[in-house]
């Protein structure tokens, strides 16, 4: 009879990406893939996937041994589009917020596929290992991936009903001091364990702001990020004087990486709250910077 024959992919989820483009799945060893983004090209060596990696940018820097023999293509925003054309990719994962939209464009007359993402909390990751698990043939990783995600997000919100909320300023620059806005990864991953970010507005995303701002008065804790400035312990006595607030230095590729890097920044973040707020660990400390 016709129509009975069905084939295993026809009950898989398509593989759409931010941007809502359809993507096919291929055999990984068939793959010539060129990361733009430094969370995405340790999430693709994490997946498996390193041995097709032809292309980085220079700030993709973890994992360090695996990467360090990896072609550069220039950074996220000024990408080298000749040198990537050489390596021939086949496939290009790029992010909405790290890479300029003309990259993005210049990219569809260069690559077969240009596999576009956007996560915009914690919660996202998950949709992020099915896409490139799918894409690439490597589900069993991705589901690996998905299940430490789940575990780690049970982690956190089990602390947070244990402690009250915290309204936090989260610095990542100095001259002038910037902050984050609710609209952004940052926030929500502090958000997870109960650290509220401050100013409560949405744009811009990344804030600057004077120390005599009303808002201020409201603010708890100060965190000092070691990105993209490198806020380091000389700056803690300046920010608590300027604040007067406790201040911490915080480690900020746990807190802004996704992809893998989520899993350990949620148990990072979970283990830090607990510490400051006295409380007994549930998950191991991680280094802060």
């Amino acid at each position: 009879m016709q129509n009975e024959t069905k084939n295993a992919s026809d009950d898989l989820e398509p593989l759409v990406d931010a941007a809502g483009t359809t993507h096919e799945a291929v055999a990984a060893g068939e793959a010539r893939i060129v990361s733009l983004v430094p969370s995405l090209t340790e999430l693709l060596c994490d997946l498996g996937l390193a041995p097709q990696l032809v292309g980085r940018t220079g700030f993709c820097i973890h994992p360090r041994e695996v990467v360090r023999s990896i072609p550069k293509v220039g950074g996220t925003k000024d990408v080298r589009l000749d040198r990537l054309r050489e390596l021939a990719p086949t496939h290009v994962v790029l992010n909405i917020d790290e890479n300029t939209r003309d990259t993005a464009q210049a990219l569809v007359d260069v690559v077969p596929h240009v596999i576009v993402t956007h996560p915009c909390a914690p919660e996202d990751n998950a949709a992020l290992y099915s896409l490139f698990g799918g894409i690439f043939g490597r589900e069993q990783e991705a589901a690996r991936l998905s299940s430490g995600l789940a575990d780690a997000l049970t982690e956190a919100a089990s602390l947070r009903v244990r402690v009250e909320e915290e309204r936090v300023l989260y610095l990542i620059w100095r001259e002038p001091w910037m902050t984050v806005s609710h609209q952004t990864y940052i926030a929500s991953m502090l958000e997870r364990v109960g650290w509220i970010c401050l100013p409560d507005v949405h744009e811009p995303r990344y804030p600057s702001f004077e120390w005599d701002a009303e808002w201020l008065t409201d603010v708890q804790r100060v965190f000092l990020s070691s990105e993209p400035y490198r806020f380091r312990e000389r700056h803690l006595g300046e920010v608590s004087s300027l604040s007067g607030r406790p201040a911490s230095l915080i480690n900020g590729e746990m807190v802004s990486w996704y992809g893998s890097r989520a899993i350990a920044g949620l148990r990072y973040l979970t283990a830090l709250r607990a510490e400051l707020a006295g409380l007994p660990a549930t998950v191991p400390a991680l280094p802060r910077v």
